[in-house]
Formats: structure tokens, C-alpha cells, sequence
């Protein structure tokens, strides 16, 4: 072949594969836009995603924020409560003319706490004569007892609370079990 038709050929071969190209150009960039669409809907969806996780975090940070100071504050309400039965149960205390006075006052503390506790969704757990949960009982004692179901609460050592629907401090209980058999124990 000839120098010129060598580049005739050549000359076709490229304008078939630059009309190829511009074909898979055009294709790809129909696939581009659907590509680009794809990122797009992604990216709107994590977006929005976003928005509601950051709604959930600003409300819990709401409901929530003051977790950790009322966790705090139940050393005060704990305190206040051996206080008054530490009173309650002084020989000494009892004799004084004030006594009943100096009591009244601490039920006042108490009664008042409790109350500002309760505005603030900080509630007691009520406990006795419940059935066991370990999501809400902590179990530190069992008691010997016949008049009730085995695993019921028959002891409150130290109060739990509530903070919403959220655990801020299980209950400390004593829990009831069967009397066991001189014979069953030997086993």
C-alpha cells in the first residue's frame, strides 16, 4: 500500500472511531445524569436524615439535659432522709421540747423536694409489694417469707427514680424467698 491510502485508511479508521466515541460520549453522558440524579436523591435523603437526627438530639437535650444534676441531687434527698430517721430513732432527740418541731420542718424539706422532683419529670419508683424487675430493682437482700409470692419486694433499702421514662436510679430492695427445709438444705 501506498503512503496515501495507508493515510485514507488510517483517516477513516479514525473518523469511525471518533463516531464511535461520540456515540459511548453521548451514552455516557446519559449515564452521567443518571448517575449525577442518583448522587443527588442520596444526598437529599442523608440531608433530611440529618435534620431529624439533629431534631431528636435538640429534644433529648431538652428532656434530658439535666440528667446528671438530678442524678447528683438524689445524694441531697438520701441525706435528708437518714437525717430525719437518724432523729427519729435519737433517745436524746425525743426528750428535747423541739423535737416534733425540728421534725416537721425536715418533712417540709422533704415534702418540698419531692415536689420540685415531681415538676421536673423526677419521680419515685414505688416498689413494695411489686414483682422483682431487674430493669428497675436492684436486689441487695433476700427475706425469709411465707405470706408472699417468692420474688416479690418486701424491703425498700434505698428509693429509685425515674427521670421521663428514663432510669435515674434503680430501687435497692430486699426481696422475698420460700423458707428453706432443714432437709433440702442438707442436700
Amino acid at each position: 500500500m501506498s503512503k496515501s491510502n495507508k493515510d485514507k485508511n488510517i483517516n477513516k479508521e479514525d473518523n469511525e472511531i471518533g463516531k464511535e466515541e461520540s456515540k459511548k460520549e453521548e451514552l455516557t453522558i446519559e449515564e452521567k445524569l443518571k448517575v449525577s440524579e442518583e448522587k443527588l436523591l442520596r444526598s437529599l435523603a442523608d440531608s433530611e436524615n440529618q435534620r431529624r437526627r439533629f431534631e431528636k438530639e435538640i429534644k433529648d437535650a431538652f428532656d434530658f439535659g439535666g440528667f446528671n444534676f438530678a442524678k447528683e441531687m438524689l445524694t441531697l434527698i438520701d441525706n435528708l432522709q437518714r437525717a430525719k430517721k437518724s432523729i427519729q430513732e435519737d433517745e436524746s432527740l425525743k426528750k428535747s421540747e423541739d423535737f416534733e418541731k425540728f421534725l416537721k420542718n425536715i418533712e417540709i424539706i422533704e415534702k418540698d423536694l419531692l415536689s420540685v422532683f415531681n415538676k421536673n419529670k423526677i419521680t419515685k419508683i414505688n416498689c413494695i409489694n411489686e414483682k422483682f424487675d431487674p430493669n428497675f430493682h436492684q436486689a441487695m437482700i433476700e427475706v425469709e417469707n411465707e405470706k408472699v409470692e417468692q420474688g416479690t419486694i418486701v424491703q425498700e433499702i434505698q428509693s429509685g427514680f425515674m427521670f421521663g421514662d428514663r432510669l435515674l436510679r434503680p430501687s435497692y430492695v430486699g426481696i422475698s424467698k420460700k423458707k428453706v427445709e432443714k432437709s433440702e438444705e442438707n442436700k
